[in-house]
């Protein structure tokens, strides 16, 4: 007891909080960006510690700066983290997300419930599911959303497959290659639906071709997920201003 009293707490903060950084990062899916973010606080605590005054007041400075455009960032992306009032549109886009074998996903359900429920409400609207095969994925992103929904009752003639796009923005591309080859204009005529965190970007890249759409949330995943997806888009709408996609 006497030798737990002498450890600083300086020290039990950082291993506290790079011990839950691991956990995050190892024992769960898709809590990566937490574990980042975990891991960055236990290396400020450390750094408090061991620098200097004028380099740890340099670190601070720096760090603010990085919270601010953090904060900058973040207020578009929670703004648009829910469906546009009348989103009704002739199509719907809905993004893929990771199969894990040949079941979707938790976050690709979650966007396939908000996708069942849109096209239960609006029974003119064709649905376009956008996703090709990736790592680990058994069939296409587009084939388990198509066999997700059909199974759920909605007519396989309201469902489009779209089976190349490997990124977000080839999702859009190639749906509106082939709203076009229908004789429609996208203009209009789009709603996407995406992960609430998602639709922020989605919308953003959808003008950066030309075509303003609607955002339509799929439902919330877990309050600790959630925060995950939320830091990530941070990072993930900068590399589309700086990359454009």
């Amino acid at each position: 007891m006497m030798y737990l009293k002498k450890i600083p707490g300086w020290s039990v903060a950082a291993v506290l909080l790079l011990a839950a950084a691991l956990v995050f990062r190892f024992a769960f899916r898709g809590y990566a960006y937490l574990s980042y973010t975990l891991a960055f606080i236990a290396a400020l605590v450390v750094a408090h510690r061991f620098f200097g005054k004028i380099l740890w007041r340099i670190t601070l400075i720096l760090v603010c700066i990085g919270f601010i455009y953090f904060i900058i960032v973040e207020i578009p992306i929670v703004l648009n983290a829910k469906t546009d009032s009348n989103p009704e549109r002739d199509y719907l886009i809905v993004l893929g997300a990771a199969v894990h074998g040949d079941r979707p996903s938790p976050a690709l359900i979650h966007r396939l419930d908000g996708a069942y429920e849109y096209l239960e409400k609006y029974p003119s609207s064709i649905a376009i599911v956008s996703g090709g095969k990736g790592k680990g994925e058994n069939k296409t992103e587009a084939l388990a959303m198509f066999e997700y929904l059909t199974e759920r009752g909605i007519a396989p003639e309201r469902i489009i497959m779209e089976s190349r796009a490997t990124s977000t923005k080839e999702n859009l591309m190639f749906s509106y290659e082939i709203i076009s080859d229908r004789g429609d204009s996208p203009q209009g005529n789009v709603a996407i639906l995406s992960s609430p965190y998602h639709l922020f970007r989605a919308k953003c890249m959808s003008k950066s071709v030309g075509v303003d759409a609607a955002g339509v949330a799929g439902h919330f995943d877990n309050p600790i997920l959630t925060l995950n997806y939320f830091i990530r888009e941070a990072f993930g709408i900068t590399h589309f201003w700086v990359f454009g996609w």
